[in-house]
């Protein structure tokens, strides 16, 4: 298909800004959200250069949102980045697990997937998630082989958990359970997932990430999935 020339710089132009912004949204930039919905060959080449890109362009709502697969270190996160910004110096596979394991757990806590509304809740204490990491690691490790088709290796995770020391009050220390999960909650927060309130131990999920939740999680197949990942239900 031939394209005229203004059509390829205005779907350059768009691509270029998701590059930088990783979304793009009706209010901050009204002309180019309007071309890339009302234009179905922009929208088109848009696509294709996320393709190329290994990326994914979505729209949900008045957002449009450029997604790196997960094979894409360029625009996303390697394992080895991952486990650099999320965990302590000198890291183990373990320790990268668990933080996984602690984001997964956040998740599952603020979505339940079910209903038109997918939120279960608006706001959480840090304290409490380190309760329901903690009992569900317990749980999962004394029914390793009934999970063992989740791929999750409780046994280790739980014990990367209890190493860590627990302070009485929200610690920075990475040795610490308070300050291995205050930087997970940072790091989302630097992603623009959450508004973790420091002072308050308090975590509130962003509009952004309520979006991607509903958009690309919490099909009944992909929520099944973590649920039953973190021993929530079991196969039938």
């Amino acid at each position: 298909m031939t394209y005229e020339m203004e059509t390829v710089k205005l779907s350059q132009t768009i691509f270029y800004y998701l590059l930088c912004n990783r979304e793009l949204s009706s209010e901050q930039e009204p002309d180019l959200y309007k071309a890339y919905v009302e234009n179905e060959e922009v929208m088109e080449l848009v696509k294709s250069q996320g393709e190329i890109a290994d990326c994914a362009v979505e729209r949900y709502g008045n957002v449009i949102y450029l997604l790196p697969d997960i094979s894409n270190t360029s625009l996303g996160y390697s394992k080895a980045e991952l486990k650099r910004i999320l965990c302590r110096s000198g890291a183990t596979d373990k320790d990268y697990y668990l933080s996984m394991f602690i984001i997964l757990t956040l998740l599952a806590e603020f979505y339940d997937g079910q209903g038109g509304r997918c939120k279960s809740k608006d706001f959480m204490k840090m304290g409490e998630l380190q309760n329901i990491v903690s009992k569900r690691l317990s749980e999962g490790s004394t029914k390793e082989e009934e999970l063992e088709h989740t791929g999750l290796d409780y046994q280790s995770i739980k014990e990367a958990f209890e190493a860590l020391k627990s302070e009485t009050k929200t610690s920075r220390s990475q040795s610490t359970k308070e300050g291995v999960i205050n930087k997970i909650l940072n790091f989302l927060e630097n992603e623009g997932l959450l508004l973790y309130i420091q002072e308050d131990e308090m975590m509130k999920t962003t509009k952004k990430l309520d979006q991607l939740m509903e958009m690309k999680l919490l099909n009944k197949n992909n929520y099944e999935r973590v649920m039953k990942a973190l021993g929530v239900i079991k196969d039938e």
